[in-house]
């Protein structure tokens, strides 16, 4: 009689066979929420079209979730450990925190990235600060075009902002003004202090694994002496015991 698969391989072959997809869905919401954002002045039917693109690629992400609940054993425990996701998919207000959807990207990325550890820092590092800087300057700039006093007003000031506020030098020329964006600012300073200290424990990671691989050559050749200068004594006791052996011989 066969067995049933458990509930968690079942949970494990869906998010397998979701990931492409759900890649998919999230480059959608990116282009259809940063599109009228980048251009206000879409003409029509666009805003329309792009606006149903953005319900549709919603509904994509809640049935995958409402799935995965489904398929999860403990589903308590998986509402615990999946917090972020459930509040992407039911807080309209946080409508673009789906974009951190595009996360997904990495993991895929980073199975191309080779072993080495600096192969997936690299990778992590490149694409989470291009991700992070693109959402924030959509986000900010959503937030921020249309409020009095606004410095905000366009992509690229957008775009100069979040360099600025993510390498914490904060120029002071471009800065938000709402409390979204804010709010935003707030993520990105944190995510800019996140990145360099990554930047800083790879680098601290590779300088100790070349010091480790210098001591491992120094320690090799140390030995490589020992063992030859072992063999020329050894060479050198031979000689000596026939050497002494050969008069003994003669006087015989």
């Amino acid at each position: 009689m066969a067995h049933p698969v458990p509930t968690d391989d079942r949970l494990e072959r869906w998010e397998q066979a979701a990931e492409w997809p759900l890649i998919a869905a999230a480059v959608l919401f990116v282009v259809a929420y940063a599109w009228p954002v980048i251009d206000p002045d879409l003409a029509a039917p666009w805003p329309e079209v792009l606006t149903v693109l953005t319900w549709a690629t919603w509904t994509v992400f809640a049935v995958d979730y409402l799935v995965r609940l489904g398929l999860a054993r403990d589903r308590g425990a998986f509402v615990r450990t999946h917090v972020v996701d459930l509040a992407l998919v039911v807080l309209p207000l946080f409508r673009p925190l789906r974009l951190l959807r595009l996360v997904t990207l990495l993991n895929v990325l980073n199975r191309n990235a080779g072993r080495s550890l600096r192969g997936r820092v690299a990778v992590y590092v490149a694409g989470a600060t291009t991700l992070v800087l693109f959402l924030a300057a959509v986000a900010a700039l959503d937030a921020e075009r249309d409020a009095p006093d606004a410095n905000i007003t366009g992509f690229p000031d957008a775009v100069w902002w979040a360099f600025a506020t993510v390498t914490t030098v904060g120029y002071g020329d471009r800065f938000p003004v709402t409390p979204t964006g804010r709010a935003i600012a707030v993520g990105l300073m944190l995510a800019g202090i996140a990145l360099l200290g990554v930047v800083t424990a790879a680098l601290a990671s590779w300088l100790v694994e070349r010091v480790e691989e210098v001591e491992e050559e120094s320690q090799a050749a140390t030995r490589r002496d020992v063992h030859a200068l072992a063999d020329e004594v050894a060479r050198l006791r031979a000689e000596l015991a026939r050497s002494r052996a050969r008069p003994e011989r003669d006087s015989r």
